[in-house]
């Protein structure tokens, strides 16, 4: 493919990628290419400097182009480009292991590697179920998510999830067995919060209502994610995190934490289960875990869930479950480079000393023409616009193609446009992308 596309002469190019969560036609007709990056910026195809306002996709954590993640990959693949981990292993797998135990939540020190936060939830999901069986429970089997919930896009993570346009299309396809607690949205009482909304812990009792439908003694998990970034980021009432702890203690449930856009400094904490105070049983990572580099993803087990499966004879197989590429070499190497990274440059605390900048620069936009709502925690951040009439995302829509156009990048949900931008970043860069947004939005109709 040439170096420069246009969409005059490249569209039959273009027309054998079916892109991921794309409007593939539209893309198509005026396509926007990225063609190299390096720290904070993207370059696209035509020579445009871009300002990433998302870290990538969530991932560039550490910001792009980092020396130390190419050099560790390029010399993992110059060494063992692939190692199996069914019945062998690798040196660099229990390394990168016990690094990460090391920076987890206290018990949460029992590592499965996947390749993609998709996989981790599938993941987690499995190892909650299964852990009841192996300690006697096998009746345990539903499990719980919420609305607005986004878990990835395998099937458990679709069926658990509450993204309407993610299990529409897939109808009876979705897993049996499965509820739903109510999200935490609401405008009414938490438009323009700063940080945590103080109004509704109580929605967490909504689990006991859904206990006393089906009996404790069906359910094995609930899963949330302590901050959802699809649904254009919401937040958890103060309190509701823990009160759904408390519930899941007493009726011996597990609850599983989905940081894969937390996890890795995005909140000022290694996780987000730190910074709020409340330990889970299972957390689900990917994305910053490499910094982006290379696909891989992790799930945390409490110890007491791994040393359920530790019985029978030794030479038994204790989880059926497993990938090819689970703890990939050249995957292990980036994720090893990408924590160096984040403990010598102090990244996975920094977004707590730029958040009070961060929430006055967003809020700054409160008052501009449609904006509803603005939510921020850590170095997350979200402007929730209102609709057009009978063109819901439309707006959104227009205002993440004018910023592009602009010379930043953001991340569109409807109509609320997402910022996360990488743990590196600058005030100057930090101002210019907040800037930026209210200019598009004052000019948007």
């Amino acid at each position: 493919m040439n170096a420069r596309l246009t969409p005059a002469t490249t569209n039959p190019e273009l027309d054998a990628f079916w892109m991921p969560f794309t409007a593939n036609r539209q893309f198509k007709a005026n396509p926007r290419l990225l063609a190299r990056a390096k720290g904070m910026y993207y370059t696209t195809d035509d020579g445009r400097e871009i300002l990433d306002g998302v870290s990538g996709l969530w991932c560039v954590n550490a910001g792009h182009g980092r020396r130390e993640i190419t050099e560790a990959v390029t010399k993992q693949l110059e060494t063992m480009e692939f190692a199996p981990t069914f019945q062998m292993g690798h040196p660099i797998a229990f390394e990168l292991a016990n690094r990460l135990a090391k920076i987890a939540p206290p018990g949460l020190d029992r590592i499965f590697f996947t390749n993609s936060g998709s996989e981790s939830v599938d993941t987690a999901l499995k190892i909650a179920v299964a852990y009841h069986r192996a300690r006697g429970a096998g009746q345990r089997t539903r499990l719980i998510g919420r609305e607005k919930g986004y878990h990835g896009v395998g099937f458990g993570g679709m069926s658990v999830g509450g993204m309407v346009n993610n299990r529409k299309f897939y109808g009876s396809s979705m897993l049996p067995g499965v509820d739903h607690l109510p999200h935490t949205l609401d405008l009414e009482h938490n438009a323009f919060s700063r940080g945590l909304p103080q109004w509704g812990m109580h929605l967490a009792n909504e689990l006991e209502r859904l206990i006393a439908l089906h009996d404790a003694s069906t359910i094995a998990a609930v899963i949330v994610e302590p901050i959802s970034g699809s649904a254009g980021v919401v937040l958890p009432p103060a309190g509701y995190l823990k009160r759904l702890r408390e519930i899941c203690d007493k009726h011996e449930i597990l609850l599983i934490f989905d940081e894969v856009i937390t996890g890795f400094g995005r909140v000022g904490k290694p996780f987000a289960s730190q910074a709020f105070d409340v330990t889970p049983d299972l957390i689900t990572t990917a994305k910053g875990l490499t910094n982006g580099a290379i696909p891989m993803g992790a799930v945390f087990s409490q110890r007491k869930i791994y040393d359920a499966f530790m019985q029978g004879p030794e030479n038994s197989i204790e989880l059926f479950h497993g990938y090819t590429y689970s703890a990939h070499p050249v995957a292990c190497a980036a994720a090893l480079a990408t924590q160096d990274v984040y403990a010598k440059e102090g990244l996975l605390t920094r977004a707590a000393t730029l958040s009070s900048q961060w929430e006055n620069a967003v809020h700054s936009l409160r008052g501009l023409p449609h904006v509803i709502d603005i939510r921020n925690y850590g170095l997350i951040g979200a402007v929730e616009m209102e609709a057009r009439q009978g063109k819901p995302g439309a707006r959104g829509f227009d205002v993440f193609l004018k910023c592009f156009e602009r010379g930043v990048m953001v991340r569109q949900t409807g109509d609320t446009i997402a910022m996360a931008p990488p743990l590196v970043i600058e005030p100057k860069q930090l101002d210019r992308l907040v800037e930026t947004l209210g200019t598009v939005i004052r000019e948007t109709d």
